[in-house]
């Protein structure tokens, strides 16, 4: 069944068109996503498809009773609403009756006493029970467990971080339960576990997609089409990213083919009509109309790339030194007498749960923060340069040739030749007539590529890189993937892309969140596996323990949530959790079992990890919500 149709739809900015005539239709159970370079108009078109702006031309069509909810990659949220109240805001009937459930349950729990709040919330039960939301409950309680929200739901949007707000966001769209799901950049600003979890929930749900993402991985797993914008055109594959990528190869090279064809048969036309044939007027004329037609017909090639080409600089021995450093921020540790040696040539991965301090180190490493204790030592042949997460010396009132030249009027590229600022642009996909742009008419992701040409233009042999894949288009991470490979000089780089970690580091630090920082060979699939076997040996540590069945949970125990006593749903999902959660333990047992004898092959093993994994989440929410019913039924 198809539920949304796109028909010839076209969007222009000033002289520029973005695409023109995108055509085309999602079903029920559709996964697409949207590629292209920064600027192409990849949140352009779902702005469209999400009805937040009007396409010049053509028309989008939502089937009758379908719904669509849009995450854009910059939510404006009312600042002054509670979590509560802006991941339950929706409008459907169940969502409403979500909202007014939520908001009792809350209410009691802090009067539980309150006799009108308690005959409010037997009024609201029955209705939970006459539209069949309890599952709907379960899952909004998931996803606010998952995105790290449960503790704020009470906390003024306004109040949280901007990671935090994102998350904020996520969830109404989630817990809104639509029919088209719309999102933008999803996996900017969540950690790795998230983003994993984010995939299986799509893939077990029964909702259509319309995705914009950097996260190869991400496409890999969730599409089954994609769409690309390429120079106002689009083209359509099916298959995941890894099929797309194929199919784009073999489409690449039948345009250079077609491409070749035409030049010969113009040096072909252009021979001839030098020569003065002496031919009939009528058949000379014939030849003068090919070739200008010829002339006229456009080349098919790849559309350009970023060109990384600048200097590098000598590098000693000696890199950066960090002796016991710690750092706190007000009474949590981010970082407990922490040390570590980096070496010239050293490709560092950092990796761990938001606001674990990820990117304290990089500022404590930067110096724009001090450390409470210990000391950094940096060689003094280092010249450091700083990728950071915000931005920060992006000036969005310069225009854009004026923000380089104020850093230099010529840089010197890899080959030691001098190009000027404008021509060092230009290899960073900004053409003249842009260059004169201001800073704050640029794309999110033009702006990051900005950014990256200044942060690089000074050649620097310590590159710290805070999140590079956000906002950055698949095609700009290639080359900086390349670069990477070849550059002459130590990274540290923070990101929760898994794709990236993998391409570009040799070993990873892991912030626990407490202050441990645990330090772990390899790249993020690596990790992933040695993650994964650990916790394989402490279930199976567990598992020669009785868990109990009753009585409090070993976690800490939550505040009692009023005097209500489970209704007959709950009391047959608390039976079957039971059981789920004993099929689960055996399923792990088994799945470790395997691992542990997989011997060599890397890939198996991986898949197995992979499944683990899966498993080990499962059993971790099943839990949370056994714990949580058992508690009740002891009332």
């Amino acid at each position: 069944m198809i539920i949304l149709s796109v028909e010839g739809v076209s969007k222009q900015y000033g002289e520029h068109p973005l695409f023109e005539e995108v055509t085309f239709a999602l079903e029920q159970t559709d996964r697409v996503g949207v590629i292209g370079v920064n600027g192409s108009g990849k949140t352009t078109l779902l702005r469209i498809v999400a009805g937040l702006e009007l396409p010049d031309s053509g028309r989008v069509t939502l089937s009758n009773n379908m719904r669509a909810a849009y995450l854009p990659q910059n939510p404006a949220l009312a600042a002054d609403l509670t979590v509560l109240d802006t991941v339950f805001a929706g409008s459907a009937p169940k969502i409403e009756l979500l909202r007014e459930y939520e908001r009792a349950t809350e209410a009691l729990a802090h009067a539980p006493h309150d006799q009108h709040l308690q005959a409010r919330l037997n009024e609201l039960m029955p209705q939970m029970d006459t539209l069949d939301a309890w599952d709907a409950e379960t899952a909004a309680h998931a996803i606010l467990s998952r995105l790290g929200l449960a503790a704020y739901i009470n906390t003024p949007v306004g109040q949280l971080s901007g990671g935090r707000r994102r998350r904020v966001a996520m969830a109404q769209v989630l817990i809104d339960q639509p029919d088209l799901l719309i999102l933008d950049e999803p996996t900017n600003h969540i950690d790795t576990e998230t983003i994993t979890w984010l995939e299986d929930l799509i893939a077990r749900s029964n909702l259509a997609l319309l995705v914009v993402t950097h996260d190869r991985y991400f496409l890999d797993r969730v599409t089954s089409r994609m769409i690309e914008l390429d120079r106002g055109r689009v083209y359509t594959h099916s298959g995941n990213y890894s099929q797309f990528l194929e199919q784009k190869a073999t489409r690449e090279a039948q345009a250079i083919a077609a491409e070749d064809a035409r030049q010969n048969l113009l040096r072909k036309e252009l021979a001839w009509l030098r020569r003065g044939a002496q031919a009939r007027t009528t058949k000379q004329k014939a030849h003068v109309q090919r070739v200008h037609t010829l002339m006229e017909q456009t080349s098919e090639t790849a559309q350009g790339a970023v060109n990384i080409d600048v200097a590098a600089r000598r590098i000693g021995k000696r890199v950066l030194e960090l002796e016991h450093i710690g750092k706190n921020y007000g009474d949590q540790p981010l970082i407990n007498d922490f040390n570590f040696s980096l070496r010239r040539d050293d490709r560092l991965g950092i990796i761990g749960p938001n606001g674990s301090g990820k990117s304290t180190l990089l500022n404590l490493i930067a110096g724009r923060v001090p450390p409470d204790s210990g000391q950094i030592q940096m060689g003094e042949t280092i010249h450091l340069g700083y990728y950071d997460q915000e931005s920060i010396e992006l000036d969005e009132s310069q225009r854009v040739i004026d923000y380089i030249r104020d850093a230099s009027e010529h840089i010197q590229d890899a080959e030691g030749a001098l190009v000027s600022a404008a021509q060092m642009l230009e290899r960073f996909l900004f053409p003249r007539d842009a260059q004169w742009s201001l800073i704050k008419t640029l794309s999110g992701g033009e702006r990051r590529r900005l950014y990256l040409l200044r942060t690089l233009m000074f050649a620097p042999n310590l590159l710290l890189l805070d999140e590079p894949t956000n906002d950055l288009d698949i095609t700009t991470l290639t080359i900086l993937e390349d670069y990477l490979d070849n550059f002459n000089g130590a990274v540290i780089v923070v990101s929760h892309d898994r794709y990236f970690l993998d391409r570009t580091v040799q070993h990873l630090l892991f912030f626990e969140g407490d202050g441990t920082i645990r330090e772990y060979p390899g790249g993020y699939s690596l990790f992933q596996a040695y993650r994964t076997q650990e916790e394989e040996e402490r279930a199976a540590t567990q598992a020669a323990q009785p868990r109990p069945r009753s009585g409090k949970s070993e976690r800490k125990e939550k505040e009692e949530s009023g005097p209500r006593r489970l209704n007959y749903k709950e009391r047959r999902e608390l039976t079957a959790l039971e059981e789920r959660i004993t099929a689960l333990e055996t399923q792990k047992a088994e799945l470790g079992e395997r691992l542990n004898h997989v011997g060599e092959d890397y890939q198996a093993y991986q898949q197995l990890a992979a499944e683990l994994a899966q498993v080990d989440a499962d059993l971790e929410t099943a839990f949370e919500r056994w714990t949580e019913l058992a508690e009740l039924a002891e009332q």
